[in-house]
């Protein structure tokens, strides 16, 4: 598939890492050359010094002839406008970032259709999405749905006193037929595991389970489930704002903000969110806004390291749930490791967007999760692959991926070793970073 990516900043860098890593064949447009002679020497793709909005530049990147053209430069109208050149110069599908939630009205969409771009990514709504789905399932790091919760995916860390903590996963298999553990995270590195692996406390299991089943796991990783009511937001960002318009009358938020200008925008912005000028980093502020009584906090300000720091300040202060937004991907993993409950990214979360349209033209497939290192992905079973010719603990499967969960019939059910699959299943796979395309060979 050829894929052009217009911009090289944090976004289009990581998301041009994680293709060439699938050997997709990349073009990377921007008038940096510094960033483009680092993505050259760095990784698989090449390079085309220009302005995304450039004729040139784009027929130099042959976006013409572009499976798909994505637009992820900081600036929401040159997205656009580049966008809309690559269509009118033959680009099969076009994906432009924004950052403003009006583009995303439904009764726009005949508008972009016209300007000539296909699809939209806003990072803010869906980091304010991400968000909601943590406060509303607070015992996870993770939570995803497939096909209207048929399947149930969780990213959970499990305590000391957890049933599991120390178990192999072949013991927990056998007394249990309910649940996949589908990789571990431990000492910044993912794993998939096999039967003999231990899951030991402080691991982050990434479990998968059906709907019926999915509570049981709050007793066997040592967790209670609470729920979440009182909310207190550090920074008036654009996710806050998202955030608190779609939690509706769930939570009852209050929202710190330093600026004074902010806090003067934000009664008209969040209507039902109490807001208060402060520094929130300071920890007399928290105590003034009640911190002591709050079920969760949530850092969106623009350094992710005064997010971390004020996270753990407010874990203190005796806060259940903990959220961070953290834009230096660097910083993820010490994030984790302190303890915060759920990490916010938007990179990873655009990137993930994206790669949906990757999988499959018409979108049906799915990768949801986001990680640094490791992609799950559903995959479509076609008629003749040789995932169909034996049962799955005779395909000799590569380490690197594993098989968790299938829909069949409309149907969820978790995958076991005598698991057949048949054409039209849809398959949850989980695999690290770089080996999706070989997992894909096995579904075509």
């Amino acid at each position: 598939m050829r894929i052009v990516i217009a911009g090289s900043g944090e976004v289009g860098t990581h998301l041009a890492k994680l293709l060439s890593y699938e050997e997709q064949d990349i073009i990377v447009i921007d008038d940096n050359a510094e960033r483009l002679d680092m993505l050259d020497s760095s990784y698989n793709l090449m390079t085309v010094k220009g302005s995304p909005t450039s004729f040139f530049a784009q027929k130099d990147a042959r976006a013409g002839h572009a499976d798909l053209f994505i637009a992820v430069t900081p600036h929401e109208s040159t997205n656009l406008v580049a966008c809309s050149i690559a269509k009118s110069l033959g680009a099969k599908m076009t994906v432009a970032r924004v950052s403003h939630y009006g583009f995303m009205d439904p009764a726009n969409k005949d508008a972009m259709k016209r300007m000539g771009v296909d699809r939209l990514i806003y990072p803010e709504y869906l980091a304010a999405k991400e968000i909601i789905t943590s406060l509303k399932h607070s015992w996870v790091r993770n939570w995803f749905e497939l096909h209207e919760g048929q399947i149930i995916l969780v990213g959970v860390r499990i305590r000391e006193n957890a049933p599991l903590a120390g178990m192999q996963l072949k013991e927990f298999a056998s007394t249990t037929g309910n649940f996949h553990v589908s990789a571990i995270r431990r000492n910044h590195e993912t794993i998939i595991p096999r039967g003999d692996d231990r899951m030991l406390a402080g691991d982050v299991l990434y479990i998968t389970a059906t709907r019926d089943h999915v509570d049981d796991l709050i007793t066997l990783c040592g967790k209670v489930k609470r729920r979440i009511k009182k909310v207190l937001i550090m920074g008036g960002s654009k996710i806050a704002i998202r955030m608190t318009d779609m939690a509706g009358d769930r939570f009852h938020c209050t929202i710190i903000d330093n600026s004074r200008e902010v806090c003067a925008a934000l009664p008209e912005k969040c209507p039902d969110a109490d807001i208060i000028h402060g520094d929130a980093r300071d920890p007399e502020v928290l105590l003034e806004a009640g911190i002591d009584e709050c079920d969760a906090f949530i850092a969106l300000s623009p350094s992710s390291e005064s997010n971390i720091l004020t996270t753990l300040s407010a874990k203190e202060h005796g806060v259940k749930k903990s959220i961070a937004e953290v834009e230096d991907i660097q910083f993820i993993q010490q994030a984790e490791e302190l303890g915060i409950g759920t990490v916010i990214n938007k990179k990873l979360l655009a990137t993930s967007s994206i790669f949906q349209l990757l999988l499959d033209a018409d979108a049906s497939t799915s990768k949801c999760l986001a990680l640094t290192d490791a992609e799950v992905a559903e995959l479509e079973v076609r008629p003749g692959a040789k995932i169909t010719r034996a049962a799955v603990k005779d395909l000799h499967l590569d380490r690197n991926m594993t098989l968790a969960a299938l829909i069949r019939d409309n149907k969820g059910m978790l995958v076991t070793g005598g698991t057949r699959f048949e054409p039209g299943d849809k398959v949850l796979v989980f695999c690290l970073t770089g080996a999706l395309h070989k997992v894909e060979r096995l579904f075509t």
